[in-house]
């Protein structure tokens, strides 16, 4: 996923039942499934011995859908590229191999209805959901003979990977009868082929998205045999916790030394281990390793591992908008250096599995800084076109070169598919399944909010249907209201996340303020539920300063990062069907060191939440010029040491890192107060 070397598009283009245990399914039919039918609310399931328990587990698909501003950027999304990139984008039309064309037939397919199918059924809209069906009803209605499906162009493991996250989701918004038979016999079948045809490249080091969906089978059929192929997969699997038990990728990646090492050994920096193993994707998809293997081997050092692989993402590659370096490899600490988007988008869903199988509320604290901060800073407000790669400190949006590892001129550009289409078709999951993760079930048939945005849930709880209203404005503001709508009074555990930034929250439960006790990051509140009970929240969020690379300064408030913005001239470089390619060159100053104070205030919400022009909360600092250049059209690294140009001091108006596609995030600390 991502990368300009010519071996892998030659890559692309080489490539381009059992017996069930007891399985009920939902009472919907495939029919009723084509023609848009919902299935009824269900109860979560929990996964089942010999699996090792976990705390908290995901709602089925289609119980959470998204109200307030989550709705209008979820609607931006299906306005923009998320609901039309088929449209206009050859690899997703209508002569995709997944559609049985004799187009694009690997990855890109799957991508796109792994956020296409949330989507539509989130947004109940029957276009995009008569488009997601195609793609399934090609899949399920042409499986090979051998129990193989997808394709016939390749038989590559991965993208079959990707396809059956697809399916599961389907099956619980659908209950299509078709589905669990169906993965059964690719399972069965792949547990016989993989001795012959192991893993390689991309599924070698991903099997562990795989795993996740053989636990989500192995709890609705109990076939043992599921349990057997997850151990193959893990045995012939790269070794990610091994590897960050003895991180040494510990600077920026030396592409140069690398495709050396490659030429002298053979292959290329894209298709052996000591490329795959730094690619920024690889690991963020590998953040659900070791929990989700924990499953498997109910060892507590496997569901604790998450967090020395997060420390040492951070320690060494860790960047303000609460991601990691990788353009396209791993890439040190300067916020100049950028971050994929498809990294961005599987670091968000691996958390969110992290965080349901550990329980760890920290989790929660990080899904949101990405989610509200990396994911929409890095497409344009109407969400029709994206960057490949975002930085931090972003001066110019060019086809100039920069200090990326590995990545092409293009990389930095808005458009259709900047420098490669594997973000074209994958970033669609980012904002679904976000919503998807905003509540979940407890193994003490309870429910927890575990990330905040406005919502709505419908589900099942001790066998009684709840529903679950949360108005929220957060990110932007910090008050919460929760209304429990039970169809009658039901006694269960309900928790709340405390956000670790929170100094002092209030929790009030039907007007009373109950005092606040965050045991590992939940708060529970234990009563019998009654219609109309409702929760009121604060979290009031104060202005605080990071210190990161070379002593920079970052402001943060809540789960939201600021940023300067830069004065921007959009250049449009080339038409792209219904889209276009952009260059922005800066038209304002940029290079300013800062005092730490800062003063916050909220402004309305508009119709497009994260949009620049309209910010709904601005910080206003003091700064000074500085002496701080670019080269290339990026930044240089922040400055240790600053030398002041003997410039009047300004007051400098911050926005929410989304809304400023130039911008500096991170400045160099001026020493002292600086003159007005």
């Amino acid at each position: 996923m991502g990368d300009t070397a010519t071996s892998r598009r030659a890559f692309l283009r080489a490539s381009a039942m059992g017996t069930l245990a007891s399985f009920v399914p939902l009472a919907a039919t495939a029919a009723a499934a084509a023609s848009g039918g919902k299935a009824a609310p269900a109860a979560p399931a929990f996964p089942p011995a010999p699996l090792a328990p976990q705390p908290l587990q995901l709602l089925p698909a289609g119980a959470i859908t998204p109200t307030g501003w989550l709705r209008r950027q979820l609607q931006i999304q299906a306005d923009g590229l998320g609901g039309h990139v088929d449209e206009t984008w050859p690899d997703l039309g209508p002569e995709s191999g997944w559609l049985g064309g004799k187009g694009e037939s690997w990855e890109r397919g799957p991508y796109f209805l792994d956020g296409l199918l949330p989507l539509a059924w989130q947004l109940d809209s029957a276009p995009l959901k008569a488009k997601a069906q195609r793609f399934i009803d090609w899949t399920l209605a042409n499986p090979w003979p051998n129990g193989m499906f997808g394709p016939r162009s390749n038989d590559d493991w991965w993208p079959r990977m990707v396809m059956l996250k697809v399916l599961a989701q389907y099956q619980e918004l659908t209950g299509d009868a078709r589905v669990v038979p169906f993965m059964t016999a690719y399972f069965h079948y792949q547990l016989t082929a993989l001795p012959e045809r192991p893993l390689r490249d991309w599924g070698r080091m991903r099997w562990q998205d795989e795993v996740a969906v053989l636990v989500w089978l192995y709890t609705r059929t109990q076939d043992p045999k599921l349990i057997e192929l997850a151990h193959l997969l893990k045995k012939q699997g790269y070794d990610w916790q091994g590897m960050f038990a003895n991180f040494s990728f510990k600077e920026k990646v030396d592409v140069k030394a690398l495709e050396a090492k490659m030429r002298n050994g053979g292959g290329d920096v894209f298709m052996v281990d000591d490329g795959l193993q730094v690619h920024g994707v690889n690991n963020a998809q590998a953040l659900k390793a070791s929990p989700v293997w924990s499953l498997i081997s109910r060892s507590a050092d496997d569901r604790a591992a998450i967090h020395h692989q997060l420390d040492m993402l951070d320690t060494y590659h860790g960047l303000p908008n609460g991601m990691f370096s990788a353009d396209e490899h791993l890439a040190g600490r300067s916020p100049s250096q950028g971050v994929e988007l498809c990294t961005v988008v599987e670091a968000m869903y691996s958390l969110e599995m992290a965080l349901a199988i550990t329980g760890d509320a920290a989790l929660g604290d990080r899904i949101e800084r990405i989610a509200y901060n990396a994911l929409p800073g890095t497409f344009t407000d109407d969400m029709w076109a994206h960057q490949y790669d975002q930085q931090p400190n972003q001066v110019e949006v060019s086809l100039h070169r920069r200090p990326w590892t590995t990545n092409g001129p293009e990389a930095n550009i808005f458009g259709l598919d900047p420098h490669f289409g594997c973000c074209t078709a994958n970033f669609h999951q980012g904002w679904p399944k976000l919503t998807a993760s905003l509540w979940m079930a407890t193994s003490d048939r309870g429910l927890a909010a575990t990330v905040y945005a406005p919502c709505n849930v419908s589900t099942v709880v001790r066998d009684v249907p709840v529903a679950i209203e949360q108005a929220t404005d957060y990110p932007f503001r910090g008050d919460i209201v929760i209304t429990v709508k039970p169809a009658q009074a039901v006694a269960f555990p309900l928790r709340v996340r405390i956000p670790a930034w929170c100094r002092h929250p209030v929790l009030k439960v039907n007007g009373t303020a109950v005092a606040v006790k965050a045991e590992a990051g939940f708060h529970t509140i234990e009563r019998t539920w009654k219609p109309g009970d409702r929760i009121a929240l604060s979290f009031p969020a104060e202005v605080v300063t990071e210190k990161g690379y070379n002593n920079a300064v970052t402001f943060v408030r809540g789960p939201l990062v600021f940023s300067l913005p830069i004065g921007e001239s959009w250049v449009k470089w080339r038409p792209r069907g219904l889209t276009n390619d952009w260059q922005i060159y800066p038209t304002s100053a940029w290079n300013y060191g800062v005092a730490p104070e800062a003063k916050a205030e909220e402004h309305p919400i508009g119709d497009r939440p994260f949009a620049g022009a309209s910010p709904a909360v601005t910080l206003s600092i003091k700064g000074q010029p500085v002496a701080w250049k670019a080269e290339e059209g990026a930044a240089d690294p922040v400055p240790e040491k600053v030398v002041a140009t003997g410039e009047p001091a300004v007051t400098l108006k911050l926005v929410p890192y989304a809304g400023a596609k130039l911008r500096i995030t991170a400045f160099p600390a001026l020493s002292g107060t600086p003159v007005a």
